[in-house]
């Protein structure tokens, strides 16, 4: 079954090349554009798609908002957002994925990039656009930190969240531990719950700002 996705942008140009390169791209198929905010999280509740591409500048509601509201803390049924937009801007990266999304990409990012990001949107893992990410996470990183673990944290998920934020894959964890992937997922998943966040993006984020951004397992 095709990966359904809902692409959101003010310019009918862009929503018609988004729509294109996804259509082009095996098992995704887009099934609703919106011209704002606004039609975007009307047409995602009613139609619930795989992934939404948000932009970040819209009239009205603009992509952040929007994804607050489909996505954010305290929404029951989150859909999964990516953000896409034409400025490589940090404070849109961090608002972006503070407000709930699995990606961040500028429209350049090509076809190939758009359709990773919608396959790891929609998988439950995240991806950002490679040149904004640590230095997104590095500069955004937060003063005082987040809260401590909830329980602490074993030395294997101390790997596996160094992995996590150096933007490292399910995949690429299992590879580097020499484990199984469904191993790296029940990892993943004790990390989210320890650390009470919702994606590996939030994983990520917390590495950062309790000053924790390891390189992962056989990186130096």
């Amino acid at each position: 079954m095709n990966l359904r996705v809902l692409v959101a942008d003010d310019q009918e140009v862009v929503r018609t090349g988004l729509r294109m390169i996804l259509d082009a791209q095996p098992g995704i198929e887009v099934v609703a554009e919106a011209a704002d905010g606004a039609q975007a999280v009307e047409l995602a509740r009613r139609l619930r798609p795989d992934v939404c591409l948000l932009d970040v500048r819209m009239p009205g509601t603009d992509g952040l908002e929007a994804t607050r509201l489909l996505a954010g803390p305290g929404v029951e049924d989150p859909v999964a957002v990516v953000v896409v937009t034409t400025f490589d801007l940090d404070e849109y990266v961090h608002a972006a994925l503070r407000a709930g999304a699995r990606g961040f990409l500028l429209k350049d990012a090509g076809a190939e990039l758009l359709a990773q990001a919608v396959r790891a949107a929609a998988s439950g893992e995240a991806l950002i656009a490679p040149k904004v990410t640590v230095r997104l996470l590095a500069a955004f990183a937060g003063s005082g930190g987040s809260a401590p673990p909830r329980e602490p944290l074993t030395d294997r998920e101390e790997e596996v969240l160094a992995a996590v934020a150096s933007g490292w894959t399910n995949n690429e964890v299992a590879a580097g531990l020499g484990v199984s992937l469904s191993t790296v997922k029940s990892h993943v998943a004790n990390l989210m719950a320890k650390l009470g966040v919702r994606n590996r993006v939030e994983i990520a984020l917390w590495a950062y700002e309790n000053r924790r951004p390891g390189r992962g397992p056989g990186r130096r």
